[in-house]
């Protein structure tokens, strides 16, 4: 069964809804497509030096896709130790991306050469019964998260910052992700790749986890932990590009 999401920007091929050990997930992704949607303001954020406040390779090539080819990481040294009490869950990813795309900001800020134009940050996490699922620390950690996830339906928040000197743009996205049924042998296989040690909720969607997946609702690039098309929205109204 194929699945379009976007529009046809990727497809998910699943094999076997019912089995997760026995189910492929093969994403294909058409960078053309992407980069066309900011086509229109390439010319003007080509220029620009864009930051990825981020360690993670995988949103990096996320951006690139769009055509932001020259866009490069730099990890935020924000502490992540916000009151969850205090916050929404979407409040919650969306202020913490908001601290790290900051940070990044002023430090780069202090000096002219390696002063940034536009700054992108963003946070993911993973919820269910009320609870948040951050990046579990052991493999005892990540098996317990997952054996609470299996056969069950979750939801991943992630929040979006860009900003562009003075102008701050903040988003968060929210997709529903519905667990096959996996028994603890599978789900300890699943650990014993090391995967799900630094993906929130204890899996990768677009790797090894996505076996466990048997259906999603809204957008599959809010677990991976970018959403492509609203980012590509928000970005055009920053350089006057309004998407109607």
């Amino acid at each position: 069964m194929f699945i379009n999401i976007q529009g046809g920007i990727s497809k998910i091929c699943l094999h076997s809804k019912r089995y997760p050990t026995t189910c492929s997930v093969q994403i294909l992704t058409s960078s053309n497509s992407l980069s066309n949607m900011l086509k229109p303001i390439l010319h003007q954020i080509g220029a620009k030096r864009v930051v990825l406040a981020s360690g993670s390779p995988r949103r990096q090539e996320l951006i690139q896709n769009l055509g932001i080819s020259n866009v490069q990481l730099c990890p935020s040294t924000f502490e992540e130790n916000l009151d969850p009490s205090l916050y929404s869950f979407s409040d919650y990813v969306a202020m913490t991306a908001l601290g790290k795309v900051r940070e990044v900001y002023e430090r780069l800020s202090k000096d002219d050469a390696t002063k940034a134009d536009v700054v992108i940050g963003a946070d993911t996490m993973v919820t269910m019964d009320g609870q948040m699922y951050g990046k579990p620390k052991t493999p005892e950690h990540a098996f317990e998260v997952l054996q609470k996830l299996v056969g069950r339906t979750h939801t991943v928040y992630t929040g979006v910052v860009i900003k562009y000197h003075e102008k701050e743009v903040k988003f968060t996205e929210s997709c529903k992700v519905h667990f096959g049924k996996a028994t603890d042998a599978q789900i300890q296989a699943y650990v014993d790749t090391g995967e799900p040690l630094d993906k929130a909720g204890g899996y990768g969607i677009q790797g090894l986890g996505g076996n466990f997946v048997e259906r999603i609702e809204g957008d599959y690039f809010t677990v991976v932990g970018l959403p492509m098309y609203r980012l590509s929205v928000e970005l055009c109204k920053l350089f006057d590009y309004h998407v109607e």
